[in-house]
Parts: C-alpha cells; structure tokens; sequence
C-alpha cells in the first residue's frame, strides 16, 4: 500500500513538473513587477521567488526579466507569454495587441535583447543598420548586397544569415534577414523567415505562436 502510494505522489510530481506557466506583467517599478502567474497576482521584488518558482531577476520601466525552471526571459508590460516545459510539449508564445494593433514582443537575436514588431506581411526578418551596429553584425563583411522595399522607396540593404533568433521560448537558428540602409525599420520585423516554421494564429487581439517539432 506504501508503495501505492508513493508512486501516486511521484506521479502527482511529474505532471506539477510538466505544467504550463502562463505568466503576464502587469505592474511595473524600479526593482519590482506586479506579475500574474496562473491567475494568481504578485508583487515580486528582485531577488523572490513566487510560491510557483517563479523567480525576479530585474524590472524597471521598459520590462521584467524572470526565472522559470532555470530559464530566463524578458517580458514587456502587458504581453502574456504561456511556456510548457514538458519535454514532448510544442513550445508556445502568446502576444496581445496594443492599442495601434501591433504585436510587439521582447526577444533576443544572437542573444543580445531586441524589440520585435512581429509581421506576417513581411518576408524576412529585417533590421536598420543602426540597430545591426548595436547588435555587432558584420552585415557589410558577411552579407550580400541587394535592395529592399520601404515606405520611401527602395533601399540599399545586404542579406545575411542571423546565428539565432528567440522570442519567449522559441529559438531558431540560422534565420535570413535583411539589413537595411539607414534608419528603417524603427523596430525590429519578426518577418516569415522566423515566423514561417511556426504555427500562427490570430484571434481579435491576441496572436498564438506554436513550435511545429
């Protein structure tokens, strides 16, 4: 019976493991965040730990940066992003609209932190110069001359092949993108080179990103 038991609870064990943490910043200071995690809010100052081992790494007015189950992510005020850590489970984003009706998400290219504006409309992943030169991409050594498309016309750009690209749990290597010449685009564009490999769905204000295995 002992035995029973103790298999139960090691299995109780595992699915609390396994279980998706649907985190959304809510509030944020200098130092603390009022964070939603599974329905229930906190206040975390840097340094705690929630009671679902959620822990606060930094926040300051721009974002939050957590520590779930050993893995940590940059969070922007207002987007919600749902991770299951299973190992068989499709990794999952979730990104809700401002109120242009753009989704804007945190991310990481080559593992220094972006801002992304994530666009179906767009082919690839693209970048101004400005923001390659911050990001230390070689884009004039390593990349291919060619020209893109902008609101003022064609530009000058050069094609290269990015190291890697993350938002939230998702991370893809060997990404196409696109430098363009100047200061265009403002934001980062989270193009189909990225976005392609992904199931997407957008439901009102709320856009779904799922890892395809």
């Amino acid at each position: 019976m002992k035995l029973i038991l103790n298999i139960v609870f090691l299995f109780f064990i595992s699915i609390a493991a396994n279980a998706a943490i649907d985190i959304e910043v809510q509030g944020l200071f200098s130092g603390k965040a009022v964070v939603l995690i599974n329905g229930q809010r906190h206040i975390l100052s840097v340094g705690k730990t929630s009671p679902e081992g959620v822990k606060m790494i930094a926040a300051d007015s721009r974002g939050a940066v957590l520590e779930v189950k050993g893995q940590k992510k940059s969070y922007l005020l207002g987007h919600r992003v749902s991770t299951t850590f299973a190992k068989k489970e499709k990794k999952r984003v979730q990104i809700v609209a401002n109120d242009r009706g753009m989704f804007l998400s945190h991310g990481s290219i080559n593992g220094q932190s972006v801002h992304f504006l994530v666009d179906t409309g767009a082919t690839t992943v693209a970048l101004s110069e400005h923001q390659a030169k911050r990001l230390g991409i070689l884009y004039r050594m390593n990349g291919i001359e060619s020209q893109a498309s902008t609101a003022s016309g064609l530009a000058k750009a050069w094609k290269i092949n990015l190291k890697s690209v993350s938002l939230g749990s998702i991370k893809q290597k060997n990404v196409k993108a696109v430098v363009v010449e100047g200061d265009y685009p403002r934001r980062v564009l989270l193009g189909m080179s990225f976005l392609d490999k992904l199931h997407v769905k957008t439901v009102a204000n709320k856009m779904m990103l799922e890892q395809r295995f």
